[in-house]
């Protein structure tokens, strides 16, 4: 569990800088974040991490109000549920150097056995189908499907494992006192409810943007052991999730769709390329530790 003054000082890292920041990060696994934090505000941190820094003022008060009322937690690398295996593997990418979770599932255990699933926000009837029949039989099997939370089949994912009762993780580019999309906001208090998590690397109150999409891609690869792709158009960013897994040396499955489905022409050049593993099953999908 981080101290006073280590909890202070990565609620204000993450307002500061807009991840990923792996300068910060690596000077933080260095220094510690107190120190870090007493380096970047008396200008004599390293040049890269000053660059980094983009709100040199950030105030953490709206943050402490909201751990003392219970609305999220903040989980830190000081933390026991930090989920070490997962991350690790982003420290040259930038690993969150905190994160909000709303749920009072543990992320460490939730991510052991986890698999991504993810996939086109304008999906196909198909599609949906599919990532739901894969997300209910990894539920029943006791895997954490990890998603972002959209319209599409990022929704059909997460409904599928909520149908089986298990847990899901919803990562999402926004805070995680915020809804986005509005409409999923009883799918999310679901997801909770049955034991699973919102987690975020974003301050409470920030906004969804596409930067933060973008970036949100490294988390969906690493809190997981495997991604699988269901449709994805050629210009899809879950095809940026399915880059990140590759760059992090996790398993990559793609769900093959009709050969003339523009929703799965990014999904076919993955498998054409090699980049990714045909799935039609869960059986396909290799999730344990050490599986290839």
């Amino acid at each position: 569990m981080p101290s006073r003054d280590e909890l202070h000082a990565r609620l204000f890292l993450l307002r500061a800088a807009e991840p990923p920041a792996p300068a910060i990060h690596q000077y933080v696994a260095v220094h510690g974040p107190v120190e870090a934090v007493a380096q970047i505000r008396h200008g004599t941190a390293p040049a890269a991490v000053v660059s980094e820094i983009i709100r040199p003022e950030a105030p953490i008060a709206d943050d402490l109000r909201v751990l003392d009322d219970g609305t999220a937690r903040l989980l830190t690398p000081e933390d026991d549920e930090w989920p070490f295996g997962r991350l690790t593997s982003l420290a040259r990418h930038g690993a969150p150097l905190a994160l909000w979770v709303r749920g009072s599932g543990s992320l460490a255990e939730l991510t052991s056995p986890a698999v991504t699933v993810t996939g086109a926000r304008a999906s196909s009837a198909y599609g949906n189908t599919v990532a739901g029949d894969i997300s209910y039989e990894l539920a029943r099997a006791k895997v954490t499907v990890v998603s972002g939370g959209g319209l599409g089949v990022d929704e059909a994912a997460h409904r599928g494992v909520l149908a089986a009762e298990g847990r899901t993780i919803v990562v999402l580019a926004n805070g995680v006192d915020r809804t986005y999309p509005h409409q999923h906001a009883r799918l999310y208090q679901t997801v909770i409810d049955q034991g699973g998590l919102l987690v975020s690397e974003y301050s409470i109150g920030t906004p969804p943007t596409r930067t933060r999409f973008h970036a949100r891609c490294r988390l969906l690869a690493a809190l997981s052991a495997a991604t699988v792709i269901v449709e994805a158009g050629q210009r899809s960013g879950a095809l940026a999730v399915a880059r990140a897994a590759g760059e992090l040396g996790r398993r990559i499955y793609g769900v093959p769709g009709p050969i003339h489905s523009v929703t799965s022409r990014g999904v076919h050049e993955l498998l054409r390329a090699g980049a990714a593993t045909v799935a039609t099953s869960v059986e396909h999908i290799a999730y344990r530790e050490g599986l290839r």
